[in-house]
């Protein structure tokens, strides 16, 4: 036998060996009576989401429904088996109550190979995760979003005035509301994370921009990245693969190394996060963390992450349904010009925060278009599981097995949400204490591990519509796919055609 054929039959036997190996490990759901559909080999319950067939929060809300009788389901991520959680209070013990026993999530990067992503506040685990975690909190208190307010306000002022002066130019401007948005985001995160000042709207090309744009695009090849990180991590480790390149990494390096650098030097202090992370370095007397660079780089990018993406893509789907909707539109304004009139023109945090028909706007379109989908969460301590349905037994999860919560199929459930399809931002204001605190409305997450910037993304969505309202009238593109479809194209939801936007000036 010669060399190529071993190869050959070496590789048949491998494929053999891979088969029996998942085939095998499909019983677990059946040995226990777990409603769940038979996985395909290697792919697991993944194949329709992988090859653009579903999109992935469709597919979950499909097993979400496969039994509505259940606490929880099974699927397969791949190789890896998860219980996707149906039951609201089984939500709240894994997420609250007991949390101790699900601290962790499902990690994919290897921190000491990947420090950029690996080290950062979401990938942590454990005691380092709760170290992180109380070094940060006090970025996002009540005084500090005071503090970075005005930073906000004035990008958001900036950004409305830009958007009025080119409605004058034309009677209707039409946007692709997501690319800009996310130039508004980018100039709020460069002031409030990093210090820096940025005009992406009269400067589109800058560094900051290109590369936070490069870095956030999960359509490509971070996309395949992630894939490979998540399902074959040695493979991964051993050709180097890292989720973001050089240029990213030594960018926004340089950005935090060069920040602290100019501060420490002349005494410069301002309301960011760069700045509490120096504040709390350990001191000449060995009190407080030992953050190098490379930590403080992955906190700040991590906050970049978060904020420059998703809160963009939440502004889009809000600025989409006011324009859909006239009469929410037409009370957004009395609410805001009530408040403009009250402030002459400068509304303060606080007037702001408590605008009551704003908050349900954005709650609504939160819960109607959440932008993590699911969360994740890792056992870390021996768990039982009360059982599935009538007559089976309850189910033991060990350190290492993962489970599902599944936000988009929980919020779009009309047992928890009455006409779950439809935008109806009053529904907040008839109960907004019994939504915002149930466990089946969660665009944040949940417990200890909820977002911990949702306040900050809260404030920088609602002042930057209050000040484009004022300045502009939204109405519907023709360019926008209507009625909206989800593309399978992305794990995130994301309309087919992207987002399209009119603007025109209001001349009152």
């Amino acid at each position: 036998m010669d060399y190529y054929e071993s190869m050959i039959l070496s590789v048949i036997l491998g494929g053999l060996i891979v088969i029996l190996y998942y085939m095998k490990k499909e019983n677990k759901f059946e040995k226990h009576g777990i409603p769940y559909i038979k996985p395909l080999p290697i792919f697991g319950n993944m194949f329709q989401t992988l090859f653009r067939i579903t999109q992935h929060s469709e597919l979950i809300r499909k097993f979400y429904n496969i039994n509505t009788k259940a606490k929880y389901v099974g699927f397969y991520d791949f190789s890896c088996p998860v219980l996707i959680i149906r039951d609201p209070e089984l939500v709240k013990n894994i997420t609250v109550k007991y949390f101790d026993h699900f601290v962790d999530h499902r990690g994919f990067v290897d921190p000491a190979h990947d420090p950029l992503f690996g080290k950062n506040l979401f990938s942590l685990r454990g005691d380092n995760w709760r170290e992180i975690r109380n070094l940060l909190s006090p970025a996002f208190t009540s005084s500090k979003m005071k503090a970075m307010f005005k930073l906000m306000e004035k990008c958001s002022q900036h950004f409305a005035n830009y958007m009025f002066e080119q409605t004058q130019k034309k009677k209707t401007l039409t946007i692709n509301s997501k690319d800009f948005f996310s130039r508004y985001t980018n100039d709020v995160i460069a002031t409030c994370a990093y210090g820096v000042t940025i005009d992406s709207m009269r400067n589109p090309d800058n560094e900051f921009y290109v590369l936070g744009k490069e870095a956030t695009n999960f359509e490509g090849i971070l996309s395949l990245k992630m894939f490979l990180l998540r399902n074959f991590p040695i493979i991964s480790r051993l050709l180097g693969v890292k989720l973001f390149n050089k240029k990213v990494t030594k960018f926004f390096e340089n950005i935090v190394r060069d920040t602290i650098a100019i501060r420490d030097e002349k005494g410069i202090s301002r309301p960011d996060m760069i700045q509490l992370m120096m504040e709390t370095r350990k001191n000449k007397n060995g009190h407080g963390p030992d953050l190098t660079i490379e930590d403080m780089t992955a906190q700040a990018f991590v906050f970049f992450l978060g904020g420059f993406d998703t809160t963009a893509l939440s502004m889009s789907y809000i600025a989409h349904e006011i324009s859909m909707n006239p009469n929410v539109q037409a009370k957004l304004y009395n609410e805001f010009k009530n408040v403009h009139i009250k402030f002459n023109g400068e509304p303060t945090y606080e007037a702001i925060n408590s605008m009551q028909y704003l908050d349900a706007v954005v709650n609504e379109t939160m819960r109607l278009y959440p932008i993590a989908h699911i969360l994740d969460r890792v056992c870390t301590k021996a768990f039982e599981l009360p059982p599935t349905l009538p007559g089976t037994k309850p189910f033991q999860l060990q350190p290492g097995d993962s489970i599902l919560i599944p936000v988009h199929a929980f919020q779009s459930d009309p047992q928890y949400f009455y006409d779950p399809d439809k935008f109806i931002p009053e529904r907040f204001i008839e109960d907004t204490k019994g939504i915002l605190n149930s466990p089946t409305y969660l665009p944040f997450g949940s417990g200890p591990r909820i977002c911990i910037g949702n306040r900050f993304a809260m404030l920088e969505i609602k002042i930057l519509i209050y000040h484009l309202l004022m300045k502009c009238v939204l109405k519907p593109s023709k360019k926008m796919v209507n009625p909206m479809k989800f593309s399978t194209a992305s794990f995130q939801i994301l309309p087919k055609g992207g987002f399209w936007l009119d603007l025109q000036p209001r001349n009152e």
